[in-house]
């Protein structure tokens, strides 16, 4: 399969709308070649910790005809679903959501003809997973706060941490609600440690939406 880059790039442009859409939409057909599966996710943090796994897994994503696309928010998962749908390009489509953000991805998936009335059991069987309450928090229960720390630590961010735990708003919070936002707190910060934490999973303890994202 060509570069994934620059078949998420015309993806997105084609998503948009607007005028580009059309030669958008024609750059995506002729970077979809090889293509087979398209997994949905809604941000950089999410495409970056499902890839770590993957690469973990000895699994070449792209020799596999599989592109992660993040949607940058999931209010716009059924224009994706469309695109990838018969009517599209025609690939098998997975993917992964928050909680708060099920109801989007299960209106936009029966839209798209995936089923009715789908209860997240029927998400997943159609190979879509729900983090509870978020994938940071997933990572955070499957590793431990002594072992999200660690990952901190190995990062030289531990004493930037600590700073931040003494902040008058952190005081008096549990160590997983501080760890949660300490990890957003930064750009590009959330993404760099959605990879780090994956990397540092014990093989038994992946959180099931992404181990079975993957499974699939």
């Amino acid at each position: 399969m060509p570069e994934p880059d620059r078949f998420r790039a015309a993806v997105h442009l084609w998503a948009a709308g607007g005028p580009d859409a059309a030669t958008a939409a024609a750059a995506a057909r002729e970077s979809a070649a090889g293509l087979r599966t398209v997994v949905l996710v809604e941000g950089v943090s999410d495409q970056r910790a499902v890839e770590a796994l993957a690469e973990r897994r000895h699994r070449d994503l792209a020799a596999e005809g599989v592109c992660v696309v993040p949607l940058g928010g999931a209010m716009s998962v059924a224009r994706y679903l469309r695109l990838f749908g018969s009517q599209g390009l025609a690939v098998a489509v997975r993917g992964l959501c928050d909680e708060a953000e099920e109801g989007f991805f299960r209106r936009g998936l029966e839209q798209a003809g995936f089923g009715a009335a789908l209860d997240r059991s029927a998400m997943e069987a159609l190979g879509f997973g729900v983090c509870v309450t978020d994938l940071e928090d997933e990572l955070i229960r499957a590793l431990g706060s002594d072992g999200v720390q660690w990952v901190i630590a190995d990062q030289r961010d531990l004493a930037r941490f600590r700073v931040f735990q003494n902040q008058p708003a952190q005081r008096g919070r549990s160590i997983e609600r501080q760890l949660r936002r300490f990890l957003g707190t930064m750009s590009g910060r959330k993404a760099r440690y959605a990879e780090a934490l994956v990397r540092a999973l014990d093989p038994d303890r992946v959180p099931r939406p992404l181990d079975r994202l993957l499974a699939d």
